[in-house]
């Protein structure tokens, strides 16, 4: 009792020593507000909306920059579109990719305490992507007849003859199926079923706080997140075992198996593991939720519906019986595409990512220290008027002419050297659904106004249910 009277006794004064010491240790620091000692503000930025939290601060502080503490880090948000290019032209420079803390204890091959080698193997971990060029449009054009006919049978067996389905569960679904067959070159659909609930454990757990006992997000997807590691070691077992006999393999998980780096050293398992875990969360939730806001806002307007489906089947009309899609007909979704990319202004599938200073930098005025974080967001401009009049107003023709707009104002797959790089298998993902979709069915959303949730992945609260009518 006495111990905890003392506690409580000396706790204001340690709370106004930390006040002091921060304010006369960094006297040049972006306007902001720290929050509460060691927890900061990170309740209110996970629980509060990420993106409300940073309208509130822009507003409050500066539309340009300002400080904050979250999950656990000193951090600066820069915002609007001189943020975006200052971020996007600097990475190497002043920055460098930050996983927050909850994600180096999911992804264990980030947890190596040497920086340095950190950076290395994120610097691997994209060349494993961009040298065979697994994710360039001449590479994704061999994989968008099996894409379409994936979708095709994710269709039948899902969607075709229900009354009313929940939209989301069967768009994680399929975008799981798909990043197994293109990542992993595995198509099961039992072993994908009983993933898709453990990636939705990591995808959650990415961004919490560190709290590891029964009940909490954090441990909810360690447990998921181990789970995944032991069956993703499993395939890699099954892979070296198909490759061994002579299999003929064209997918990333056995690229990475047989990569070497320059010292001729293969990569263990548990980091392929790690790597592909990481590389199919990337490509599950974020596809995912763009196809589900998608159904919702076309839903929403039956006239955006009806251009969608206009131009769909122009393009289904000119095929024959059976011919699935090819490259030309991507080409020619243009609206489609539009109304995508108002989706994702809408309700941007990721809210934001994080990155480190690798050096002290001003920018606005003001000092950034060594080793503070940096969160980046598309939400600093997507609904400011200045860039998008009426910006509540969904309305796809903005892009027609997308070269007009002023640079870095819509930056949805980011920018720079840490450009996603599965911006074009995103893209044939998210068409080819939308053309099986539109083709097959007309929907009415049964709840109109349902809530979304989540804080860096949005969620509709109750899978998004629909009514389904069929054109057949």
């Amino acid at each position: 009792m006495e111990t905890l009277y003392l506690i409580l006794c000396s706790a204001p004064v340690f709370l106004v020593l930390y006040i002091l010491i921060f304010i006369s240790s960094n006297n040049n620091l972006p306007p902001g507000s720290m929050g509460w000692p060691i927890i900061g503000e990170t309740i209110e930025f996970l629980f509060g909306n990420p993106e409300k939290f940073v309208f509130k601060r822009m507003e409050k502080y500066s539309p340009d920059i300002f400080k904050t503490n979250i999950l656990g880090e000193k951090t600066v948000v820069i915002c609007g579109p001189n943020g975006h290019k200052f971020l996007f032209s600097n990475e190497q420079k002043y920055f460098t990719a930050f996983r927050p803390h909850s994600m180096q204890r999911m992804f264990r091959s980030y947890k190596d305490p040497k920086k340095a080698q950190i950076q290395h193997k994120r610097e691997e971990e994209a060349k494993l992507l961009r040298s065979p060029g697994f994710l360039r449009p001449e590479a994704l054009v061999h994989y968008l007849a099996k894409m379409d006919s994936i979708t095709q049978e994710q269709m039948k067996v899902h969607w075709e003859g229900k009354a009313q389905v929940n939209a989301y569960p069967l768009t994680k679904t399929l975008t799981l199926t798909l990043a197994c067959r293109f990542f992993l070159g595995i198509d099961e659909p039992q072993r994908i079923t009983r993933l898709v609930e453990n990636f939705d454990d990591v995808t959650v757990g990415m961004h919490s706080l560190v709290v590891n006992f029964p009940g909490t997000r954090f441990y909810r997807a360690t447990k998921a997140a181990n789970a995944l590691r032991r069956e993703l070691k499993s395939v890699i077992q099954e892979k070296k075992e198909a490759m061994g006999g002579g299999g003929q393999m064209h997918d990333i998980l056995s690229h990475m198996i047989v990569a070497a780096d320059p010292s001729g050293k293969h990569m263990a398992e548990a980091e392929i593991a790690d790597k592909i875990m990481g590389l199919l969360t990337a490509g599950y939730s974020t596809v995912a939720t763009a196809m589900a806001f998608f159904i919702k806002y076309v839903g929403e307007r039956p006239h955006i519906y009806q251009k969608v489906l206009q131009e769909q089947k122009e393009i289904w009309g000119s095929k024959k019986a059976g011919e699935l899609l090819e490259w030309d007909d991507i080409s020619k979704m243009k609206y489609s595409w539009n109304v995508v990319y108002e989706v994702m202004r809408f309700t941007p599938p990721l809210q934001g990512t994080f990155r480190e200073a690798l050096n002290d930098f001003s920018y606005a005025g003001y000092t950034i220290p060594k080793g503070w974080k940096v969160y980046w967001t598309v939400s600093t401009t997507n609904k400011n008027p200045q860039y998008f009049p009426e910006p509540e107003k969904f309305d796809p023709s903005r892009y027609d002419d997308i070269s007009t707009f002023p640079t870095f104002t819509f930056v949805p797959f980011g920018g720079g050297p840490r450009m996603c790089p599965g911006k074009e298998y995103a893209r044939l993902a998210i068409l080819t659904f939308v053309h099986n979709v539109v083709k097959r069915f007309e929907w009415e959303l049964v709840i109109p106004n349902e809530n979304i949730v989540g804080d860096m992945m949005p969620t509709p609260e109750k899978g998004l249910p629909i009514r389904l009518r069929s054109h057949y």
